[in-house]
């Protein structure tokens, strides 16, 4: 609510990244209610502000190396500057740093998949059964083929939303795809990864359980592989709608 020369915001947001450390926050907030996300608005929100509090920190599954948590907002009053370019433009200047924030998730997702590709290939060839290194087996084999092909594609796709995205080019489908595959075939590596090392892979000995916990974060993290899905479509069928 605008209050003479301030605002005052009340409200909170669960899931945010480094929510506990941050000395700054770009907040979204509601200004018109009959406008719907022609009514949203950012503002700036520092550390310290009375009202400004981080509520729990979420025990996450994997990623666990970075802060997640809850934001609250409790007749938090900041002065009317702070707010972040204009008046109800906060969800329209949102959509386009989910396409750079997407690109971002995608190379994230590469980097584990490469990560399992890796360990699967020192694995196999270093684990012996019946004489012979796994690797020599093809059942082993052709899941190393598999994620090699998935994470190299992977690779290309993140390359090619980075391009266009550097040369301020249209990017949201190419972003939105490079995302949505990267982070899924992420997912399928790690779980082919904990497959080759067999019981050791269900373990910490080795890394290849933790890839699987952290692999899971960019399926949902920036989007989900559902709203990536509805992006690219409706930018290839050139509809538009409120999910981005």
């Amino acid at each position: 609510m605008r209050d003479g020369g301030s605002w005052v915001l009340n409200g909170s947001k669960t899931f945010i990244t480094n929510g506990r450390i941050a000395d700054t926050a770009v907040v979204m907030a509601v200004t018109d209610r009959g406008k719907g996300k022609k009514g949203i608005s950012a503002f700036v929100v520092e550390r310290g502000t009375k009202g400004f509090r981080a509520g729990k920190k979420e025990d996450k599954l994997g990623v666990r190396s970075s802060d997640t948590s809850e934001l609250v907002f409790e007749d938090c009053r900041i002065p009317a500057g702070n707010l972040l370019g204009r008046e109800g433009h906060g969800f329209i200047d949102t959509l386009r740093v989910l396409d750079r924030g997407r690109i971002g998730i995608a190379a994230f997702s590469v980097g584990i998949a490469q990560a399992c590709l890796e360990a699967s290939v020192k694995y196999g060839l270093e684990r012996r059964q019946f004489g012979h290194p796994i690797a020599e087996f093809q059942a082993v084999q052709f899941k190393i083929a598999d994620t090699a092909t998935r994470v190299e594609a992977a690779r290309l796709l993140t390359w090619k939303a980075a391009l266009l995205r550097d040369r301020g080019q249209e990017h949201t489908a190419e972003s939105s795809m490079a995302k949505l595959y990267a982070s899924e075939i992420s997912v399928a590596a790690a779980l082919e990864a904990v497959q080759i090392h067999g019981g050791y892979g269900y373990v910490k000995d080795y890394p290849v359980e933790r890839y699987l916990r952290d692999s899971k974060l960019g399926t949902i993290g920036e989007g989900t592989s559902e709203v990536q899905r509805l992006v690219i479509a409706r930018e290839l069928l050139g509809l538009r709608g409120m999910v981005r």
